[in-house]
């Protein structure tokens, strides 16, 4: 089949089967002070355990109507929690509970998460023999300090090491994640921990706020005063050096947190954002198909119970009214450096609101589209608040109050 032809199919059949699969590996050597994410503290888990529900409740699914999977994926992405812990065989295996036939071809974009300091030369054999082509390494930070206030378990030579296995491996499509707005305590310098991500010379940066979760060491910190987190002038400076110092040096700020070099931006991610259906296994994995959104149980043993004894472990669903796909999609357009195309807005209505925009900075309109910049995306959510209560009733249109900026959530 010819490359033309096979995107020509793809892009006929992309909403009505599933073609991008994540897969739910939630346990964790040690839970970040930062993270109420559903993971498990197992230094060893039980990985056979893992896979065998992994494939049961896919069984489950594939003997119904809800999840209709296509006969070749484009992404299957493998997240966390730390897959790296998992005996890299097991990663390796999702290939047989998948269905080989689905992932063995060329196009796939297979991306599996990785801690640097469970990342060995083993993991990486494997998973690149089993047929991984792109790693997601949860660095955070190279300095030590803000490592050890995390929680993290590995040091920056060990990033540094993790990202030389895997390009030995094989593996050139690589990630990293970095943190940014650590409280006023922390010893950190945010300007170096660019520099250092920019010497890795890896394809895909991306850049997460830092969020303050009920429940978390870090929630119980800041309550207590132990934590000040940093005012929203240095949060947003942060920000913005960090998409200007990486724009100079080639990456494309694609989306509100990921900057990637030409050819190498998330796939996986990107259908998300794009509004195509996708499956979720896994504890607290969340699925979406026609019009659809359902999650499972968040515990890993209710989930794996629940698997075993069922097939199935829904905790919830939920069928997408107007106004919530209405919203959703122009949050969804408005988080990506396309934008959003002014034949899908009344711009009648909305007109004297992306006019005051682009006066402020916040938007760029060009060609018959408005994309936000870096300073816009800080206030993502309000933006798309407003934008929509405009479009709902151009007399109420809400404007951006001096909340602190959008505080984007972390990666594994």
């Amino acid at each position: 089949m010819s490359t033309l032809h096979h995107e020509h199919v793809g892009r006929r059949d992309r909403r009505h089967c599933i073609a991008n699969v994540y897969v739910h590996a939630p346990f964790c050597a040690r839970r970040c002070c930062y993270c109420d994410f559903a993971v498990e503290v197992e230094r060893r888990p039980d990985g056979s355990r893992w896979l065998a529900a992994i494939g049961r409740e896919l069984d489950t699914l594939r003997g119904s109507d809800e999840a209709p999977l296509a006969s070749k994926l484009d992404t299957l992405y493998v997240g966390g929690g730390t897959p790296s812990l998992l005996e890299p065989g097991c990663v390796a295996g999702l290939a047989g509970v998948i269905g080989s036939r689905r992932i063995e071809h060329p196009e796939l974009e297979w991306t599996v998460e990785a801690n640097p300091e469970s990342f060995s030369e083993r993991v990486a054999g494997v998973w690149a023999a089993g047929g991984v082509n792109r790693i997601s390494f949860g660095v955070q930070s190279f300095d030590a300090g803000a490592l050890r206030w995390m929680g993290r378990l590995h040091t920056a030579g060990d990033a540094r090491a993790a990202v030389e296995r895997a390009r030995a491996a094989g593996v050139a499509n690589l990630s990293i994640d970095l943190i940014f707005g650590l409280p006023d305590n922390v010893p950190r310098s945010w300007e170096e921990d660019v520099m250092r991500a920019l010497e890795l010379e890896v394809p895909h940066i991306s850049l997460y706020g830092l969020t303050v979760e009920r429940g978390t060491p870090l929630h119980r910190a800041v309550r207590e005063g132990r934590a000040p987190m940093p005012a929203g002038g240095r949060y947003r400076d942060q920000y913005l050096y960090a998409s200007e110092t990486l724009s100079r040096a080639g990456y494309r700020h694609y989306e509100v947190s990921n900057f990637a070099l030409p050819g190498f931006a998330s796939r996986h991610n990107r259908a998300c954002w794009e509004g195509l259906p996708y499956l979720g296994l896994g504890n607290g994995a969340h699925s979406y198909h026609g019009g659809r959104r359902w999650w499972n149980e968040r515990g890993w043993a209710t989930y794996a119970e629940g698997i075993e004894h069922s097939g199935l472990a829904r905790a919830g669903e939920e069928a997408l009214t107007v106004e919530q796909s209405r919203m959703e999609s122009l949050w969804l357009g408005l988080r990506m450096a396309g934008g959003l195309d002014d034949e899908r807005l009344d711009t009648q209505a909305v007109e004297p609101v992306l006019q005051r925009w682009e006066a402020a900075g916040w938007a760029l309109r060009s060609a018959g589209r408005t994309t936000l910049t870096p300073r816009g995306w800080l206030l993502l959510d309000e933006l798309t608040v407003e934008l929509e209560s405009t479009l709902e009733d151009p007399g109420i249109g809400r404007r951006p109050g001096a909340r602190p900026p959008l505080r984007m959530h972390q990666g594994a």
